[in-house]
């Protein structure tokens, strides 16, 4: 497609067509299993509920090291493509725009529908070439990056990446954002055609019933002593320092209360070094994982600026009572009080004073738990319960479905664009 070419943004209408019509998928990332976040999380249910379909699944994504070979899975190829290491996440690269391979490796799979999860180089490669050989896109709004520059002083370039982001969404059919108060966000600042894909959990592997008393015993904990976790990157953007405030807080009531830190970032060392007492149990995956969830009582999520949060609804699902600003996963999954405690936000409108307050709110809401054994028991029980309800499978259903609609329906309208 040349530069002069006109790309029709399409409306948004019903669809009858079932998703078991798919039989092609491609999706562009950044991510994936086997690395540890949202949204290589995310997507690698998506692939795996695709296959169970009969769904073949091509992923085109950076590659991540010497040893990546790929996704091994039936019924999946992939296309690895060089990449370089994404600034503050030198763990993970973002890919090089490879145009000549990724447009040869689309017309060789030929997919129904190209899923776009990345908004860099690589996704905008990849969308033009499906475009140009008039295979649909569909994008996911996976990461609020315009959120992160200000933890890494660069609050100047916010609203430019904002809107670089949102013209990089109105250039496909539809956009997927994972919560309804996003969809909304995302709509009232000009992104056209978005709707929801919420996220599901694996509520088999993440159980309370993986609760090990010998690992308790490893964290100095006895049976009616209590352990807080968190489990994320240890980064500024993910607001981990209130976190710790939090914590402090509840150990000043209850001295025997320890803290458990599972996942890695930036922010390890000067965390081991300002908190030596604080348990630091690394990256955890699968059952490990599961079974440092369950053995803890209580999980803190102090975020402000993500899209969703997969990890609260593990945190539900293996019995916790977690604590969380009304945002996200927990503004989509938590009635305070009866599965969860919930802190108001609106992280869209906070000034500094604002911040400090809700700051404040969220140290007081977890350090209330410490005496209210009752409404500790009484959310940790809703919690289970209300994740038993999510499943993978739902969600599944629903990106099938949501990528069936565009394929099928969407034709021009009046609004046009110049790529």
């Amino acid at each position: 497609m040349n530069t002069n070419s006109q790309l029709q943004v399409p409306s948004a209408r019903p669809s009858t067509r079932p998703a078991s019509r798919l039989r092609r998928v491609c999706i562009v990332t950044e991510t994936y299993r086997p690395e540890i976040n949202g949204v290589a999380n995310t997507l690698g249910h998506i692939v795996d509920g695709l296959v169970a379909r009969g769904i073949h699944v091509l992923v085109i994504r950076p590659k991540q090291g010497p040893q990546d070979q790929g996704d091994q899975t039936n019924g999946v190829e992939t296309l690895l493509l060089p990449g370089l290491p994404i600034p503050g996440y030198g763990e993970l690269r973002f890919g090089l725009p490879s145009w000549r391979r990724v447009r040869k490796a689309l017309r060789d799979f030929n997919p129904d529908g190209l899923y776009v999860a990345t908004e860099g180089p690589l996704g905008w490669v990849s969308a033009r070439v499906a475009r140009s050989q008039r295979i649909n896109v569909v994008s996911g709004f996976h990461t609020n990056f315009h959120q992160y520059f200000s933890h890494y002083h660069l609050s100047l370039l916010t609203p430019w990446v904002y809107r670089y982001l949102r013209y990089f969404h109105n250039r496909t059919a539809a956009t997927l954002a994972p919560t309804d108060v996003l969809q909304q966000e995302l709509s009232d600042f000009g992104f056209h055609h978005v709707h929801v894909m919420s996220r599901g959990v694996n509520a088999q592997l993440f159980n309370p019933q993986k609760r090990s008393q010998q690992r308790r015993k490893q964290w100095g904990l006895k049976h009616d002593e209590l352990a807080v976790i968190y489990v994320g990157r240890l980064a500024a953007e993910k607001n981990i320092d209130l976190a710790v405030q939090a914590f402090n807080q509840m150990r000043s009531e209850d001295p025997r209360v320890k803290f458990i830190l599972v996942g890695d970032g930036p922010l390890m060392a000067r965390l081991k070094e300002d908190h030596p007492d604080f348990i630091y149990a690394g990256m955890q995956t699968g059952e490990a994982l599961a079974e440092h969830y369950a053995s803890a009582d209580i999980f803190l999520f102090p975020s402000k600026t993500d899209t969703f949060g997969n990890v609260v609804l593990e945190a539900m699902a293996s019995g916790l009572a977690v604590v969380s600003f009304d945002y996200a996963a927990a503004h989509q999954h938590i009635e305070h009080n009866q599965n969860g405690l919930l802190v108001s936000l609106q992280p869209s409108a906070l000034d500094d004073d604002e911040q400090a307050s809700s700051d404040e709110a969220y140290v007081d809401t977890a350090q209330s738990l410490m005496h209210k054994p009752n409404l500790l028991k009484q959310v940790r029980q809703g919690a289970r319960q209300h994740a038993e309800s999510i499943s993978w499978a739902r969600i599944v259903e629903q990106f099938c479905q949501h990528l069936s609609n565009e394929v099928q329906d969407h034709g021009p309208t009046k609004e046009s664009v110049v790529i």
